[in-house]
């Protein structure tokens, strides 16, 4: 049993900013990390309105906040207000995570790192002949190709239904390295695409609760993919989603969003605390168990 801990004047603080921010799991996370660590620090959820912003970040600087993380909708308004951003922040143009550095903000962004990380490790292989194809082009599908292009992908298909977001999806890019390797795509050119990817990544919200029995592709689509090609869902809730599902029956490897859910946050714990171990399967297990899950 592990004794209860005290939150006391020494207590320091984490947490993370949104709006609404209440069904975030990262407390849930962190704080699991935090005991097994048994550091004296507490993380909390803080909900923050867009207008309370930049009110919020000055009042976490006067009582010494140590970091914390951003989620929907601040991710490119608190850019502003930040001292400094890391370069990979800067390409995918959003912060999710922010740390106290000599009495300034520093703000980056460990989605990345959250998203590669099964490729890197449980799933290695060569990608500099293989071909990714995106679902969806917003804020998560912006990391997911930063991602895609440090594995060093050979082409990085993005697929989109609304035309103008599209193009300024693609366009984005045109001053970065990554313009040479991406493609932007409509829809109607999905069924062209399914059969050449090594990696079909869904960054849409199709198929997240409550809508947990839609799928952004058909079977019809889905059955060209090749098999054992990794299908990786950004949703995590169902699990499995109806699109690692169908993937799954075409004999594709499944990701679920639960995997970069985790890895991003021991990416932001190691940039808060600097432990010499972060305790990555207290933090995977803690959430599984909240998720009722659990092994």
């Amino acid at each position: 049993m592990t004794k209860e801990r005290l939150i006391t004047g020494k207590t320091q603080l984490l947490g993370v900013i949104g709006h609404p921010v209440e069904h975030s799991l990262s407390p849930v996370m962190h704080n699991a990390a935090i005991a097994h660590l048994g550091l004296d620090y507490v993380y909390l959820p803080f909900p923050i309105a867009s207008e309370n912003l930049e009110v919020a970040i000055a009042g976490f600087a006067a009582i010494g906040v140590v970091g914390f993380n951003v989620t929907i909708p601040h991710k490119q308004a608190i850019m502003p207000l930040l001292s400094e951003i890391t370069p990979l922040a800067q390409t995918i143009g959003a912060v999710n995570t922010v740390s106290r550095q000599n009495n300034k903000w520093v703000g980056t962004n460990t989605d990345i790192e959250g998203f590669i990380a099964p490729l890197q490790t449980t799933y290695k292989q060569d990608w500099s002949q293989k071909v990714a194809v995106i679902l969806g082009n917003g804020g998560a599908a912006r990391a997911v190709v930063a991602g895609c292009h440090q594995l060093g992908f050979a082409k990085i298909h993005v697929v989109g239904r609304n035309v103008q977001r599209l193009e300024e999806f693609g366009n984005s890019w045109s001053n970065s390295p990554i313009s040479e390797n991406l493609q932007v795509y409509e829809w109607e050119e999905l069924s062209k695409l399914i059969p050449q990817a090594n990696l079909l990544v869904n960054t849409t919200p199709i198929g997240m609760y409550p809508k947990v029995d839609e799928s952004p592709l058909s079977a019809e689509e889905i059955a060209n993919l090749p098999t054992g090609a990794i299908a990786y869902d950004l949703i995590y809730i169902p699990k499995p989603t109806q699109f690692l599902e169908q993937a799954e029956k075409q004999g594709a490897i499944a990701i679920d969003g639960l995997e970069m859910l985790v890895q991003q946050g021991v990416a932001a714990l190691k940039i808060w605390l600097q432990p010499e171990t972060v305790p990555v399967e207290v933090m995977r297990q803690a959430l599984l168990n909240h998720l009722g899950l659990g092994k």
